[in-house]
């Protein structure tokens, strides 16, 4: 009973005292880090585990139009332009004249020979009967010379025949052989005034047809210049209400490509060339082309040199002054 009461004494903890008071402090701290690196521990152990990054979304393939390939990295020599077409003309008139007729607008194909306007031929309509009537009576005073002179003809032939025969004077016989070789004079002289009169119908007639507006070539309208009612001059004369043509038109199946290559580039550059061009419009698509010229100058602004580049197929989504860029493939030094 006493052994148990000695050991009970032992492990009671005494209150009083300095050593007592520091030693209580102890323990008060040793357990406020021991709680804390609990807590820290639980933390660690209890904190949510990271999701792992999500998976990248699949590449879907497009297949690429017809003409072109899909764009792939290409090493060589990369040079900038344009798309230009060959073949264009601004169409007018070959002569000056008030526009009554406008038969076309932007983005309409149109044929070689095909009407694309009509200016105002009034006058030269004038022109044209009047001369016309000038040839008809022409011809018809050769009709009259022509009787005249069968008449004239029989007349002389009798008076010719009594002269022989000693019945009529030999000086009727040669007045009436001079007035038949008179009106052959005139009838040769009548024919050659309607000859050259049927040139001025022929020359105002080509004239008018001028004053139809045609298409020199296939192709397509991209800007309508004139209005009815505004002047066309073949050589512009200033001014806001004189215009120098139509329209503008473009033959789309001579699209190209024009690139400035620098000097120092240049020789990596070779005619037949093939070529990767990708248009800014459509960054997904390459069309194939080769190179076939080099103009054999030089910019000394830029310090480039002008390269002309062919498609090998023409696109519809092709447009003229497209930008455009262009890989050269099998470029060496």
């Amino acid at each position: 009973m006493t052994d148990k009461s000695e050991m009970l004494r032992s492990l009671s903890i005494e209150r009083g005292g300095a050593d007592s008071r520091g030693g209580g402090l102890g323990g008060v701290i040793l357990g406020a880090v021991i709680g804390a690196g609990i807590a820290g521990a639980a933390v660690w152990f209890l904190k949510p585990v990271p999701e792992a990054p999500a998976a990248p979304p699949p590449v879907v393939a497009t297949t690429p139009a017809a003409g072109t390939t899909a764009v792939r990295p290409a090493g060589g020599l990369v040079a900038s332009g344009f798309v230009v077409a060959r073949r264009q003309a601004t169409v007018s008139a070959e002569v000056t004249g008030r526009v009554t007729e406008v038969l076309v607008e932007e983005g309409m194909a149109v044929k070689a020979g095909q009407v694309l306007g009509r200016l105002d031929k009034t006058l030269v309509e004038a022109d044209l009967a009047t001369v016309r009537a000038r040839l008809a009576a022409s011809e018809a005073g050769i009709t009259t010379l022509q009787v005249n002179l069968e008449d004239a003809r029989r007349i002389a032939s009798r008076a010719k025949d009594l002269a022989d025969r000693g019945l009529g004077p030999r000086a009727a016989a040669d007045t009436t052989g001079s007035q038949v070789l008179a009106l052959e004079a005139r009838i040769a002289e009548a024919r050659a005034q309607v000859a050259a009169t049927r040139k001025d119908v022929d020359r105002i007639t080509t004239v008018l047809g001028r004053y139809e507006i045609r298409a020199p070539f296939d192709g397509v309208i991209t800007t309508k210049a004139a209005q009815v009612g505004e002047i066309i001059s073949p050589a512009s004369a200033g001014g806001g209400f004189t215009r120098s043509g139509l329209c503008t038109l473009v033959d789309m199946s001579s699209l190209e490509i024009e690139v400035d290559v620098s000097e120092s580039q240049i020789a990596r550059v070779r005619d037949g060339m093939q070529v990767d061009a990708v248009l800014d419009a459509y960054p997904d698509d390459v069309f194939p082309a080769r190179v076939i010229a080099t103009i054999p100058t030089a910019s000394r602004d830029r310090a480039t040199v002008r390269v002309r580049v062919a498609f090998d197929q023409i696109d519809p989504r092709l447009l003229p002054e497209m930008a455009i860029k262009v890989t050269f493939r099998d470029t060496g030094a």
